[in-house]
């Protein structure tokens, strides 16, 4: 790896990687099967800091840098996708009240979310209303000092277990930010989705009927909540980008250590020039996929909470784009390469593959992604 880290990044990184290899990667293949959020390994991750890596030191985070967060997850997807879920979705629920929140927010929600006290989740997504935000019908209607939503999220991560949501509705103002506590009357849980990947992840639909939120919740200002999810989307891309970079340098992984072992016609596969070419291209998507994520990551660093610049989203885009679609490229060939053994839960690279598929879709289509890009280049 080419990329120039700090010595502390290197420091972090070697101790991520030890611990996602001695302590998660053994749990990896029952968390798939058993399709249960690992509250084990939330605790461990939340004991050694790092679900709260890149959240301000001043709220009980690590203060750690968007660069520094990619490696952390990067290391836990390369050895169990449900895993890391548990960190970026962290990210994904608590970065609306740290970029857009009022001081008063941070201070009573994001101690507990940054050391994993509670756990937070992103409500975003509608049946009707996926990659077309603003057609969301969940409405939020202003009564006195509260606001009174009805309506429907679907697809919600940590949907069934979360402490704090981070809700959008529309209210007359347009799209508005809502902190919805867990146990608040009018929220309640409908059906846990059964999924193709990251089965750890727990995805489920949310109803509101007649939820009323005090208006100290708001988050940002009424009518203001498409540009709070734009912008942490755009500060999470790269986390998913990171994970992607994870997971397929976890299938390159098994790859390597199988072809040596593995012989056919009195030798190891290896030494056929076929697979070689294959764990050739692998080698060099990953890298040139890592490259991008890290470079966007740093960039993004740079900008800070400032602003927005057209170009930093446009590499936050190409990080997720690119990553992701390598991340399913490596995999599908990583079964390839280990043929039948590929196909069965005797190894892990199925489990991989289908964690892979899933970050093409979240957090912005890889086609909405393309689109944020081409109008950013032309």
């Amino acid at each position: 790896m080419s990329f120039a880290l700090t010595e502390e990044q290197r420091e972090i990184q070697q101790g991520i990687y030890k611990l996602a290899q001695e302590r998660i990667k053994p749990r990896a293949a029952e968390i798939d099967e058993k399709g249960e959020y690992p509250f084990d390994i939330k605790d461990l991750l939340s004991e050694y800091g790092y679900i709260g890596a890149n959240l301000p030191e001043e709220y009980g985070g690590a203060g750690l840098d968007l660069l520094t967060y990619c490696l952390i997850v990067e290391e836990v997807a390369r050895v169990c996708a449900s895993s890391s879920q548990i960190i970026t979705v962290q990210e994904l629920g608590s970065l609306p009240v740290l970029l857009s929140g009022n001081e008063e927010q941070k201070q009573r929600f994001m101690p507990d979310l940054a050391t994993g006290k509670k756990l937070a989740c992103f409500g975003l997504t509608e049946p009707s209303a996926g990659s077309d935000v603003k057609s969301m019908k969940t409405r939020a209607e202003r009564d006195g000092a509260y606001y009174r939503l009805n309506g429907q999220k679907c697809f919600i991560t940590n949907g069934n277990i979360a402490d704090v949501y981070t809700v959008f509705a529309k209210t007359d103002k347009g799209i508005t930010a809502f902190l919805i506590e867990k146990g608040t009357p009018g929220l309640s849980v409908g059906k846990i989705e059964k999924k193709m990947g990251i089965k750890g992840s727990p995805t489920a639909e949310l109803f509101f009927e007649d939820c009323r939120v005090p208006e100290e919740n708001v988050i940002a200002e009424e009518g203001q909540g498409f540009l709070v999810a734009m912008k942490t989307l755009d500060k999470t891309r790269p986390g998913i980008g990171a994970q992607a970079l994870g997971i397929a340098q976890g299938a390159l992984d098994v790859c390597l250590e199988y072809v040596q072992e593995r012989e056919q016609f009195g030798r190891p596969i290896g030494s056929f020039q076929g697979i070689q070419f294959m764990l050739a291209d692998m080698a060099t998507q990953i890298e040139a996929a890592r490259g991008l994520v890290y470079r966007a990551a740093s960039a993004l660093d740079n900008l800070g909470n400032t602003g927005k610049d057209p170009a930093m989203m446009r590499l936050a885009s190409m990080a997720k784009v690119f990553a992701s679609d390598v991340a399913m490229k490596v995999t599908t060939d990583a079964v390839q390469i280990l043929g039948g053994y590929g196909y069965i839960q005797e190894f892990p690279v199925e489990r991989m593959m289908r964690d892979a598929k899933i970050t093409q879709i979240y957090e912005g289509t890889n086609q909405i992604q393309r689109v944020v890009i081409s109008k950013s280049i032309m």
